[in-house]
């Protein structure tokens, strides 16, 4: 039995094959300040080609401002390109320039000193995609009906489970669980810090961001199961972040759900922001 092209005409006439449509991102976000903060130190982006979510650091000073801060300005230069970055070392100097944001900040206002925020973020090129991540906000992907976790806490637990000073069993509950080694602060070794893993582009795969409002108390059996069952990304969003609610989550709760899709050469733009980003983009602008 003989085989049907489905692209004889090409074949044919000679034609160069025509190029794999680009894969992106169809995404639907959530942010709460929860029902036991007053504010919402959180923030977050989405667009076709890239997505992030920063967590400021709680326990430091204006944590809204350094997340929005950092979030706004990454999104202004990622506007240049409509979101699109050409790869891991262009990334890196986005990020530097961000995080360099928040020292000009507190140069201004020596109030704000201390200030920081965690960062976790996809960014594809239409062929690959580059996690990016520094602090405790986490990057999970469901492939084939199962999740994986992606990224690895920057946090004093994780070092102390490394060292083998802590089991596994007692990270959910030891008391220094919330304190990270690695943020964005400023110092240009922040970005230096920062992590970067890249990976081909795979249609179907469901991915999440989200700040440990989520993930500190939710089982991630049932984090499991909602990303799977819900049929788009903005469903999935709220799930998440209403079963947060439902666990009586004592943070802020962010999170981007991410489907990879094939997108027209030139997709609409319409990012989307969240969290104290979206409540006054303006106050975090230096630029």
């Amino acid at each position: 039995m003989g085989w049907i092209a489905d692209n004889a005409d090409d074949i044919l006439s000679g034609a160069p094959p025509a190029p794999p449509a680009p894969l992106g991102f169809e995404t639907g976000q959530s942010s709460v300040s929860g029902d036991y903060r007053e504010g919402n130190e959180d923030s977050l982006y989405a667009s076709s080609w890239s997505a992030f979510v920063a967590d400021g650091v709680g326990g430091h000073a204006a944590g809204e401002i350094a997340s929005a801060t950092v979030s706004i300005r990454l999104a202004s230069m990622l506007d240049a390109t409509e979101g699109r970055i050409p790869g891991e070392e262009r990334l890196r100097e986005l990020v530097a320039i961000a995080n360099s944001d928040l020292a000009l900040r507190v140069r201004m206002d020596p109030a704000l000193s201390g200030m920081a925020t965690t960062l976790v973020g996809l960014f594809s090129d239409g062929e690959r995609i580059a996690v990016a991540h520094t602090g405790d906000s986490r990057a999970y992907r469901l492939r084939d009906g199962g999740l994986a976790q992606i990224t690895e806490d920057d946090s004093l637990v994780r070092e102390l489970l490394a060292r083998g000073a802590i089991g596994e069993g007692d990270v959910s509950s030891h008391p220094l669980r919330s304190v990270v080694t690695h943020v964005l602060g400023g110092d240009p070794e922040d970005a230096a810090a920062l992590h970067v893993a890249t990976e081909p582009a795979r249609r179907g795969d469901r991915w999440l961001l989200t700040s440990d409002g989520l993930t500190d108390y939710v089982p991630i059996l049932d984090v499991a199961e909602t990303l799977a069952a819900a049929e788009t990304p903005q469903e999935a969003a709220d799930a998440l972040v209403a079963l947060a609610l439902l666990h009586q989550a004592r943070d802020n709760v962010s999170v981007v759900v991410a489907d990879v899709v094939e997108l027209a050469e030139t997709p609409e733009y319409r990012p989307a922001f969240g969290g104290s980003a979206a409540a006054d983009p303006a106050s975090a602008r230096t630029f």
